[in-house]
């Protein structure tokens, strides 16, 4: 790479799940291996290892379908917490080799290393220090850019032996040369469009004048897509001057929380209203762990007659701004209860907008709302420590109550 580039890294741990689970089981490892839930057959493969995918195994496939093409596949129930806390544990092993390092996915972070030494060398003391650690190992692509960096690893990287690729504008004709579905956020519906324009390969629009471009755009998709052509042109060629930023969380607009259900158990008020409660008691933490009040409160639902869905949305304006579990709850009974129709729901949501800071609380003549707030900030810290489950309100043990088998998972997975 030329000496005035920047060197960004796009760092992917291969299979990641379960090659965290065959470090964690010697015995597996020379063994196809998958994560999923091996009680049902019906769930889907989260994640497969090298050996179960030479076998036919894929990511998304059933598990049924999955033990039908490999009758010696292991699969493992996923522990998320496990991933988290490994997933943790790479990037500080990255922060070693540089300040400017930025999560992408759980098993995915971008590094930039410009000025720190040979790429190469850097690429491969990564991927020796993350796997004696981890036992995953790491394939890396190396760019001046971001999106070039993800695209060298994705199509480059994955496929070599040694998971390390360097992709620039010396060779980025190996880019071009690949078929357009494989360039960076292109899905199947773009493709369709894309082909029909006579785009097969990626470098059938590098190599295009941007307006040019535009133009033909325009002409497949309508006036609205300058935004989507220039995008497109631009990732083609490798054109991203983002930068990798060690911390991306900006300042909160929101905080919400909801929860998919089976219609079929939620035809009833005080079943939902069970539920509704316990997405309230979320929202609250979570406002509250980031020091955050909101004054705007927001419910939704999905319903169901069997065979159609429709939905509803609706807020209210509160006279002060509040993280308080039981200020929360009144309005979005009483927006729930208004709005819906009385079919079966599907799924519900409910979201506090507004935010400001907790530093400052409105006082009331009647409520001691400082100590209701010293109150839930004592409750949170005891399921900081002890898990979600540690105290739970006794509604969320009734039947309906879905706050339990939640404590014990993360994004939907168990822990």
């Amino acid at each position: 790479m030329a000496a005035n580039e920047r060197v960004i890294m796009l760092v992917d741990g291969q299979s990641f799940y379960a090659s965290v689970e065959k470090a964690a089981h010697p015995d597996l490892e020379n063994r196809p291996v998958a994560v999923g839930d091996p009680s049902r057959r019906s769930g889907i493969i989260l994640a497969a290892c090298p050996l179960a995918k030479a076998r036919g195994v894929t990511t998304a496939s059933r598990v049924g379908e999955a033990l039908g093409k490999c009758p010696e596949l292991t699969v493992i129930r996923p522990r998320m917490q496990t991933y988290v806390n490994v997933s943790m544990l790479i990037s500080s092993i990255f922060e070693t080799f540089t300040d400017l390092v930025e999560p992408y996915s759980i098993d995915e972070q971008f590094l930039d290393v410009t000025g720190m030494g040979n790429p190469l060398d850097i690429a491969r003391s990564i991927q020796t220090r993350v796997k004696l650690s981890t036992g995953v190992w790491s394939r890396v692509g190396i760019a001046p850019t971001k999106i070039l960096a993800k695209m060298a690893t994705d199509n480059f990287a994955k496929k070599r032996t040694d998971g390390v690729f360097t992709l620039g504008p010396h060779n980025i004709e190996e880019l071009w040369q690949l078929p357009v579905h494989q360039m960076f956020m292109v899905n199947s519906r773009m493709t369709f469009h894309f082909n029909r324009m006579g785009f097969t390969q990626i470098g059938d629009i590098a190599r295009l004048d941007q307006m040019e471009f535009r133009r033909k755009m325009r002409r497949e998709m309508g006036k609205q897509s300058d935004i989507q052509a220039d995008y497109y042109w631009q990732t083609a060629r490798g054109i991203d001057p983002s930068p990798v930023q060690a911390k991306i969380r900006n300042k909160l607009k929101s905080v919400s929380h909801g929860k998919t259900l089976r219609a079929s158990l939620y035809r009833n008020l005080a079943d939902i209203q069970v539920v509704l409660l316990e997405l309230v008691v979320e929202v609250c933490r979570r406002a509250r762990r980031h020091g955050n009040m909101g004054r705007v409160v927001s419910v939704g639902a999905v319903e169901t007659d069997g065979t159609r869905a429709w939905s509803f949305n609706r807020q209210t304006t509160l006279q002060h701004p509040t993280s308080l579990t039981h200020e929360m709850a009144e309005p979005v009974m009483r927006l729930f209860a208004k709005y819906w129709s009385g079919s079966p729901v599907s799924h519900l949501y409910v979201s506090l907008n507004s935010l400001s800071d907790d530093n400052l609380i409105q006082l009331s003549l009647f409520d001691d709302r400082v100590k209701a707030l010293r109150m839930e900030k004592t409750i949170d810290r005891i399921k900081d420590r002890y898990g979600s489950a540690a105290i739970m309100r006794a509604s969320s043990l009734l039947e309906a109550g879905v706050a339990r088998e939640r404590a014990g998972q993360i994004g939907g997975h168990y822990k």
